[in-house]
């Protein structure tokens, strides 16, 4: 990371942030900062809060309390000016088919307000970058996974945007394309920009992030910098997975299995010797 990049206020702040289903909390209370000229690593479990959280913060989903700015512009009471500071990037690419990937993307830069020679030259360059310029004319139903993986991240970096939310980045893309993607987030982070990255892979995150929060249950459980987070967990010099379990209570279904495996073992070394005095007996 740059030196000197960070501006003294975060560009994205999370106050007490609460989401309530009727009766159920799917996020309880969730504090964060997340400084500018860094990629912050959000992880949790399946059902921990983490997707909500990520909408919330690219202004799909509306809190039910507390505050969340982006930038210092309040998602609720200033959304446009909010949503404009990000680029939203989701796990699963939901676009228009009947749509050319060209024709998209000068969609979504008009959105922007974006259009002429500049944006031209832009979305010439992601097309090629993501090696989609052969089908830039193609209708977007004829698209793999991958290829809308490539569009989707081309459109949510058009209008320039000073917060990358992302949520699982490399599914569906190829080796060329995640390195590629890799390579983006952090030229983006180093020219002043910010990365809000989601994953479960876990190496991705240890090998790209800055800083971490892991979220159960709806709830903030740890942050900070690996060198934090092993303290937090008591981990010597674990990696972040065996960190996570930890934290998570994985380690706890890790026990489960290596006592079902012990288990198992005593049942068929029972079951052979059964069979070994039968044998003997006949």
């Amino acid at each position: 990371m740059m030196e000197g990049i960070r501006d003294t206020q975060p560009i994205l702040h999370l106050d007490g942030v609460v989401k309530r289903y009727g009766e159920f909390a799917a996020v309880k209370g969730v504090d964060l900062e997340v400084g500018r000229g860094e990629i912050f690593g959000f992880l949790g479990p399946n059902g921990a809060g983490k997707t909500t959280t990520i909408r919330m913060i690219a202004g799909i989903l509306r809190p039910s309390g507390g505050r969340l700015l982006v930038g210092g512009d309040d998602v609720v009471r200033a959304p446009a000016r909010a949503k404009r500071r990000i680029g939203y990037i989701p796990d699963r690419p939901f676009l228009y088919e009947k749509l050319s990937g060209g024709e998209f993307l000068r969609f979504v830069a008009a959105l922007w307000g974006r259009e002429g020679p500049e944006v031209e030259e832009r979305i010439r360059n992601f097309l090629s970058l993501f090696s989609l310029t052969e089908w830039e004319h193609e209708l977007i139903e004829s698209y793999s996974h991958g290829m809308r993986q490539k569009l989707l991240i081309s459109s949510a970096l058009l209008h320039d945007p000073e917060l990358i939310v992302v949520d699982e980045p490399m599914v569906g893309l190829d080796p060329r394309s995640a390195r590629i993607l890799k390579d983006l987030l952090r030229s983006f982070v180093e020219r002043g920009g910010t990365v809000f990255l989601s994953t479960h892979t876990l190496e991705v995150a240890e090998a790209l992030c800055d800083r971490i929060a892991i979220i159960s249950e709806g709830q903030i459980i740890a942050q900070g910098t690996m060198a934090e987070l092993r303290t937090q967990a008591d981990a010597g010099e674990a990696h972040l997975e065996e960190i996570f379990l930890k934290v998570t209570g994985g380690s706890e279904v890790a026990d489960l299995m290596d006592a079902l495996e012990g288990a198992l073992e005593r049942r068929t070394s029972a079951e052979r010797r059964g069979s070994e005095r039968r044998a003997e007996a006949e």
